[in-house]
């Protein structure tokens, strides 16, 4: 199940990331409440270049996730808010490495953001100021796009028909999505 755009805000307590070292450059999950994930604040575990590595509750509940910001945002003259990226697991196992992309603003419905890493593109589906790879089976793809890319670029319109453009570092994803994948066994 997807996270909904309150709950992935939630999930990134902006002042933790803030707080971690800068980079270079209620709802239920398959039966299980995540309520209980969200009364605590996330703990930053690590960073690995311009990804930084959290979890967020306990035991069977925990989630774990790597996030990174852009390392650019066009056009520039426009406000795009808090913008990260996501990769997300639970220790539950409702989910493994599960990509998001989440906007400072609402986006547009019938324009759905879209990733790329090198020749590989990925279309998402919008909820809200979110975005996610429908089929878990393009997510996979996706990340192991990401793993072996150098860059992941997302476009997204706004719901005002704004075209943005994001450019993810993924310098250091791939020892972040192993730590993800260790925290959350």
């Amino acid at each position: 199940m997807r996270l909904s755009a309150a709950l992935c805000a939630s999930l990134l307590s902006l002042a933790a990331f803030a707080a971690a070292p800068a980079p270079a450059g209620a709802s239920s999950v398959e039966g299980a409440s995540v309520e209980a994930s969200f009364s605590a604040e996330p703990v930053f575990r690590n960073a690995h270049n311009a990804w930084r590595v959290f979890t967020r509750g306990e035991g069977n509940e925990r989630i774990c996730y790597a996030v990174s910001r852009p390392t650019e945002s066009l056009p520039a003259n426009v406000a795009h808010g808090e913008v990260f990226f996501f990769v997300s697991s639970w220790a539950s196992g409702a989910a493994r490495e599960q990509p998001s992309f989440l906007a400072g603003y609402p986006l547009r419905p019938d324009s759905p953001p879209r990733a790329r890493v090198g020749s590989d593109r990925f279309t998402m589906f919008v909820s809200q100021s979110e975005g996610f790879v429908e089929l878990e089976r393009d997510s996979a793809r996706l990340v192991t796009a990401m793993r072996q890319g150098a860059v992941m670029r997302v476009e997204a319109t706004s719901e005002r028909g704004t075209a943005t453009v994001y450019e993810f570092s993924l310098s250091g994803v791939t020892a972040a999505l192993r730590q993800v994948g260790e925290l959350c066994r």
